[in-house]
């Protein structure tokens, strides 16, 4: 009997575990769901408060960058005349405050000039940058070479534009800077006979109305290209201004060269570049000229202020400038033409200007001279004269290599002549002709 019971109570405890793991496993299975559920309705609800949060984000960058882009899309936009109204909208405000301090007559005409830019490098692209920020009409920018990291040293260009044309980086960014400048860009040698012919008819027919450039700016650095934009201009009797950096990157200058009127670069090339040196070398591994960043800012700054100058036709247009770092000194100085240049079209624009010259010297008519009016009661010819008598120069400034503007501190005293001083003599009586005189009173 009792096996018969334990033998009942065993299987009875097997079915009631069975039904018991039974009823897990649908528990189990039912907080699985629940798990899964859950967490998908976080998730969810996650995703909503994460979009929330960022479009709430967004909007509110929105709100903090409109007004920023509100004025770079303004800027952007080109603007049709300008204005010297003093607003933080107008980029030209202070440009045309010049008109109003009387130092320009009339600025708004540089929107009128093109100017055409030789080599887009450390000074070239400075140049390029400030014509634009001052609003020139129309700017050609020749350059072949490519942007490099070695370039970073100067300025304007960045290390993501690495690898473009120089003049494709420069046209992006000046476009940028100001929508209203033209940006006409050209990546040709212009040393090779079809690229020279290319350069010339772009000088003869550049500029906004068809017809010649106002003024070319050479910033090449290499002798090749100096001449041929030299024989270009010359050929086209253009006026254009040569600009360098020494190899030791401390000295540098500017120069005008108007054909037939001042020397060309043929006629008297700059010492900067007169060095005799191979500047191909310079391109081997290892070998390099100098440059800094400061001496190529301040040569672009000479160039462009002459450039503005001449253009505008305010202040004196300088002939020749140069830059000497070491010493802080400045010289200046104006080159005449060389009869005997090498370039017959330098030759034939000297033969022009003298004609011109001759032409605006000829005489004038003489006015008659009023006749002196004699009194006729004036029997013993007398004449009113000024108490002071101006003392004579012409001996005494006549000093060799005096320059103009200049005089003497003070005159050395005329010497008494001989003979004078010997007539004098003459005259004289001796101590005992007087003594005797004396006597026989």
């Amino acid at each position: 009997v009792s096996r018969v019971l334990a033998f009942q109570f065993v299987r009875g405890t097997h079915s009631g575990v069975a039904g018991i793991c039974q009823r897990l496993s649908g528990v189990r299975c039912l907080l699985h769901l629940t798990v899964f559920w859950l967490s998908l309705f976080y998730t969810l609800l996650e995703f909503d408060l994460g979009s929330q949060f960022l479009r709430e984000l967004d909007r509110k960058l929105g709100e903090e960058q409109r007004p920023m882009m509100d004025r770079v899309t303004m800027l952007q936009e080109k603007v049709a005349q300008m204005s010297s109204e003093v607003t933080d909208t107008n980029p030209y405000s202070r440009l045309m405050a010049l008109k109003r301090m009387g130092v320009v007559d009339n600025y708004e005409d540089i929107r009128m000039f093109t100017v055409a830019i030789i080599g887009v490098g450390g000074v070239g692209s400075v140049a390029a940058e400030m014509l634009t920020r001052c609003g020139i009409g129309k700017l050609i920018l020749f350059d072949y070479d490519k942007v490099e990291l070695a370039n970073m040293n100067r300025l304007f260009f960045q290390p993501n534009q690495a690898g473009m044309h120089k003049v494709d980086a420069a046209a992006e960014t000046l476009m940028f800077i100001n929508p209203d400048v033209e940006i006409q860009v050209h990546k040709h040698n212009i040393t090779t006979v079809d690229n020279f012919e290319h350069f010339m008819d772009l000088i003869r027919t550049g500029n906004l109305l068809g017809g010649p450039v106002e003024l070319v700016l050479s910033c090449v650095d290499n002798f090749e290209a100096r001449m041929a934009i030299n024989t270009a201009c010359n050929e086209l009797n253009q006026v254009w201004m040569e600009s360098g950096v020494s190899e030791n990157a401390v000295s540098g200058h500017i120069q005008l060269v108007v054909p037939g009127k001042t020397a060309c670069f043929a006629c008297a090339p700059p010492l900067v570049v007169a060095s005799n040196i191979d500047e191909k070398t310079l391109k081997r591994e290892g070998v390099c000229a100098a440059s800094l960043p400061t001496t190529m800012g301040i040569v672009a700054g000479f160039l462009v202020q002459n450039a503005l100058k001449y253009l505008l036709k305010f202040g004196t247009v300088s002939h020749y400038l140069g830059y000497n770092a070491l010493q802080d000194f400045f010289p200046t100085m104006q080159m005449k033409p060389n009869s005997q240049c090498d370039d017959s079209f330098c030759r034939l624009r000297q033969m022009e200007y003298q004609a011109q010259e001759a032409v605006k010297r000829a005489p004038e008519p003489v006015e008659k001279q009023k006749e002196e009016v004699v009194h006729e009661d004036n029997e013993w010819g007398i004449c009113v004269v000024s108490e002071t008598v101006e003392e004579g120069h012409d001996d005494e400034c006549n000093v060799p290599g005096l320059a103009s503007g200049l005089q003497l501190a003070y005159t050395v005293p005329k010497q008494q002549k001989v003979e004078d001083t010997e007539g004098a003599t003459g005259n004289e009586q001796t101590l005992e002709e007087l003594m005797a005189q004396m006597k026989s009173l």
